[in-house]
This record gives structure tokens, C-alpha cells and sequence, in this order.
């Protein structure tokens, strides 16, 4: 089969999401499904051990409504947001809620700057970390747009949803969309989620919801988990544009200890070449 026939079966069998931000209710049983089901340990920055607890405690809470988790992290692949809007006279408020991921880029910024081709797109069109190849470089980690994929200082690799590779890759869908239980995470081809998205706008535009937009038709060349929001991007902490980098990144490592370790051989140089400038002087 030539390429162009296998990228036109691949684009029939790209699977996605639609997130139905109108109908989530913030329950957050997508977030603990994909704890649950990828067997994510919780994000260390969020515990700290108490003498004489049994068990680690919660200790970060951010302030911001009941958002308990703040940011997707290597064992986050999942955020529920609560946006809480008030009006100007403080009369009336409503609270927005928006179950974020990866995104599954069609041109995705983490997989173009990888220097060791660590990141791979699948036939279904999910965008996957490959751990055995990666060595964290943390290039991803700068290029992504959208803040999604992260580094982990206990695997030394950078981790992110996978889009339940095992499961849709064995006739399941997601555990999140799994676990949905009022279908605002809906899994299935791109194409059908776009007929139900389109439907859904039209439908809550009748009923007067003027601001409500999808988001990921167009961003990155489309995005295959793509939303309905109920108000501007921006609002949910999303570019309306945004800036996909294509440069693969040469292989070199940024971290506090290899900075240190540089530090330190070139500190190491300097010595012997004043060393050996006495040597000649005497």
C-alpha cells in the first residue's frame, strides 16, 4: 500500500473525543477512571507524609473552588477545571466546568521536537509516549501549547494520556469516557464526534447560549480530543492560536543536576588551565 493509502486508512480510523463542557458536572469520575485504569501513583506534590498518619496527606489545596488538582501532571493525565464566574454587580454566577487531557494533535508539537522519536502517532491517531525510548530531554515538555505532557523525577521519562492506548486498541473505549456519567466525554471516529459537536452547538444556540463555540477544528490542524465551551477559549486557559513547533530538538539535557555537573567540569578546566599557565610563568 503506498503512503498516501495509509494515511487515508489512518484518517478513517482516527478515533478522538468530544467534550461536552455544557453537560459536565465537575464529579471528576473521569479523573479517578484514569487513575484508576492507567494505575497512576498520586502526585507527589500534592502529599507529604505526617508522623504518626498512616497514610500520606493532601496538603494542596489551591484556593480555586474545588479544583483539587491545579494542573495535568506525569500522574494527572486528567483536570477537571472549576471556573467560577460572577457578573459585575455580583447578582448572579454561574460555575463552568471542563474535563481537560491531551489533545491528540494532528500536528503535534511533542512528537516534531522529540530528537529520539520517543513520541509516536498510532493507526487509531493517538499520540503516544514510547518509555523505552524515551530519555528525558524535556523537549516535549517546553513545546507542547497546551501544558500537557510533563517529566517525572521518579521515572526520569515524561508521561501523558495515551488515549487509553490499550483499551480502544482492543475494542473499549476510554476509561474516562467510560466512566462519563452524563456523556459529556464522548468517545468514537473524529468524524461522527464532529456531527454530534456541530448538532449540540446548533442546539444550544436556539436556546439563546450566544457564546458557545467548538474549540479544535482548526488548532494544531485539529485536534482529535476537541470541546464545547461555553465561553472563550482563553476563559478555560486555551490559545486560540496556538504556536506548534516543528524543529526536532538536538538530544541535550536542562536539569538542575546536569547544570550542576557542567558547572563543575567546567570549573575542573579552568583550574588545570591556570594550573598549567604558572607552570609556564615559573
Amino acid at each position: 500500500m503506498s503512503r498516501q493509502g495509509r494515511e487515508e486508512v489512518r484518517c478513517k480510523m482516527t478515533k478522538g473525543m468530544f467534550v461536552d463542557t455544557s453537560i459536565c458536572t465537575g464529579c471528576k469520575a473521569c479523573q479517578v477512571a484514569c487513575k484508576e485504569w492507567n494505575g497512576l501513583d498520586p502526585e507527589p506534590s500534592h502529599f507529604k507524609e505526617v508522623p504518626g498518619a498512616p497514610y500520606p496527606v493532601a496538603f494542596n489545596f489551591t484556593g480555586n473552588s474545588y479544583d483539587n488538582t491545579g494542573k495535568l501532571s506525569a500522574t494527572d493525565w486528567r483536570h477537571v477545571q472549576f471556573i467560577e464566574q460572577i457578573n459585575a454587580k455580583r447578582t448572579g454566577k454561574r460555575w463552568l466546568f471542563s474535563s481537560d487531557s491531551c489533545k491528540h494533535c494532528n500536528d503535534a508539537a511533542c512528537l516534531n521536537v522529540c530528537p529520539v522519536s520517543a513520541i509516536e502517532r498510532t493507526d487509531m491517531g493517538n499520540v503516544v509516549v514510547v518509555l523505552e525510548k524515551c530519555i528525558g530531554t524535556k523537549h516535549c515538555n517546553f513545546a507542547c501549547p497546551y501544558g500537557v505532557i510533563k517529566y517525572s523525577e521518579k521515572t526520569h521519562k515524561s508521561h501523558k494520556c495515551t488515549l487509553c492506548n490499550d483499551r480502544i486498541h482492543n475494542g473499549l473505549g476510554t476509561a474516562c469516557a467510560k466512566a462519563c456519567p452524563t456523556g459529556s466525554i464522548l468517545f468514537g471516529d473524529v468524524e461522527d464526534l464532529k456531527t454530534k459537536a456541530d448538532a449540540r452547538l446548533a442546539q444550544l444556540k436556539k436556546l439563546g447560549e450566544t457564546k458557545a463555540n467548538i474549540y479544535g477544528y482548526t488548532q494544531a490542524k485539529g485536534l482529535n480530543v476537541f470541546y464545547l465551551l461555553m465561553d472563550k477559549p482563553e476563559v478555560y486557559g486555551l490559545p486560540e492560536n496556538p504556536v506548534v513547533d516543528h524543529e526536532r530538538k538536538p538530544i541535550s539535557f536542562r536539569s538542575p543536576k546536569m547544570d550542576l555537573l557542567f558547572a563543575g567540569v567546567s570549573a575542573m578546566i579552568k583550574f588545570r588551565e591556570r594550573g598549567s599557565r604558572k607552570q609556564e610563568d615559573g
